[in-house]
């Protein structure tokens, strides 16, 4: 692979640019919709600290590595058979649709009373996971100027990368004080419903739809 330099004209990083780019987000409800819903999802459905003591129920460390696995398992059933996400235009609401479909997969796992069912529903819910993925990518592929894209790209992977280790902080708290399972279970619900509250407070995300878009210019 050849290294591309930057054009001649390129402007250089500055904390304006850097401020550029979260005033452009802040003004595109679709963008703000993909960041806020997965911050949701992530805070609310994250259970992973919790895998090892759920484990113990099914037959301690011998099955913590299943749980571990099971979401990635369902992710690459979902890219492997991903082909029919090019039918949908309404990225917005396919966002909004299968993050509650991660919240219901971490729902179930809550109630599972058998390691397989726990395991097909994190199978689930990685699979909602990826779909929802493709679908945010495909919003900030469309809606994202390229003079912008790198500054919008680190506000996606600080979403990314802090939400599921506040899940992880935030499930364990209430594991703590409530149970392994009522952490679980109420994680699935607030999921559920954050993604509810998020999907009526931007209606503009929800309607999206990449057959009708227009882009607009950022602000200089």
């Amino acid at each position: 692979m050849r290294a591309v330099p930057p054009p001649s004209d390129a402007e250089r990083p500055s904390l304006r640019r850097i401020a550029e780019g979260f005033r452009y987000a802040r003004s595109r409800p679709e963008l703000l919709g993909t960041y806020g819903v997965d911050m949701v999802a992530m805070f609310f459905g994250m259970p992973n600290a919790l895998f090892p003591a759920f484990a113990q129920e099914f037959g301690g460390p011998g099955v913590l590595g299943l749980l571990y696995a099971a979401p990635s398992v369902g992710s690459l059933a979902a890219t492997a058979t991903s082909g029919w996400t090019r039918h949908v235009h309404r990225h917005g609401l396919g966002v909004i649709l299968t993050a509650g479909v991660w919240g219901l997969g971490i729902l179930l796992l809550g109630f599972a009373q058998s390691l397989p069912v726990a395991l097909v529903a994190l199978a689930l819910a990685g699979a909602a996971d990826m779909i929802s993925g493709i679908f945010r990518s495909t919003i900030w592929n469309q809606t994202i100027p390229d003079r912008l894209r790198g500054r919008l790209a680190g506000i996606e992977q600080v979403s990314y990368s802090t939400g599921p280790l506040l899940g992880d902080v935030e499930a364990g708290i209430v594991g703590a004080l409530a149970g392994v399972r009522v952490s679980i279970v109420s994680g699935g619900v607030l999921c559920i419903a954050g993604v509810g509250v998020a999907a009526l407070l931007l209606p503009a995300f929800r309607r999206y739809d990449a057959r009708t878009f227009e882009p607009e210019p950022a602000a200089a």
